[in-house]
């Protein structure tokens, strides 16, 4: 188990689809442990294997310390409801960039475990919103084009400028 180098924004790496897992193996395990650690170290709530730069279909989820991680491997959201939520969004590949998105409010997620079982699990409120955020992140659609165009440039604008080294 390992922290891994994150993928930053803008890089192209984070606009690719990732493939589908067919290898239900030790590595996979490994990569799926690795995620976590990325992931608490970071520190976020859901990270992608996209997100480490490697194009496979794996999420793993920790909504907060004292919950048990889950990990999703090709995860797909199966139904959706007609209502929707906003909720603050932001991606470990953007530090410290948060905007308001419209989601669907209760989803229902098929996919399978690391040993290949195929599960389903319905989800609501931030469970929802991680599942279909994380979803398109796999999907290649970083979470900033679900953003109004002025809101995207807005939060670019600021995340760039928050790079930037300190002058003095």
């Amino acid at each position: 188990m390992a922290v891994r180098q994150i993928v930053k924004f803008p890089d192209p790496r984070l606009r690719q689809p990732a493939a589908p897992v067919t290898a239900f193996d030790a590595a996979l395990a490994a990569l799926a442990a690795d995620l976590l650690d990325t992931l608490r170290a970071a520190p976020g709530i859901g990270i992608t294997a996209p997100h480490v730069g490697v194009p496979a279909r794996v999420v793993v989820l920790e909504l907060s310390p004292g919950e048990w991680p889950r990990t999703y491997v090709n995860p797909e959201i199966v139904w959706s409801s007609p209502e929707t939520i906003r909720h603050a969004e932001g991606s470990v590949s953007m530090p410290g960039a948060v905007e308001e998105v419209e989601r669907k409010a209760r989803v229902r997620v098929r996919y399978e475990d690391l040993a290949g079982a195929v599960q389903e699990e319905e989800a609501e409120g931030l469970r929802a919103v991680c599942h279909q955020h994380e979803c398109d992140q796999i999907d290649g659609i970083f979470w900033l084009q679900r953003l109004s165009r002025l809101k995207r440039e807005r939060v670019v604008r600021k995340y760039e400028k928050a790079q930037r080294p300190p002058v003095g």
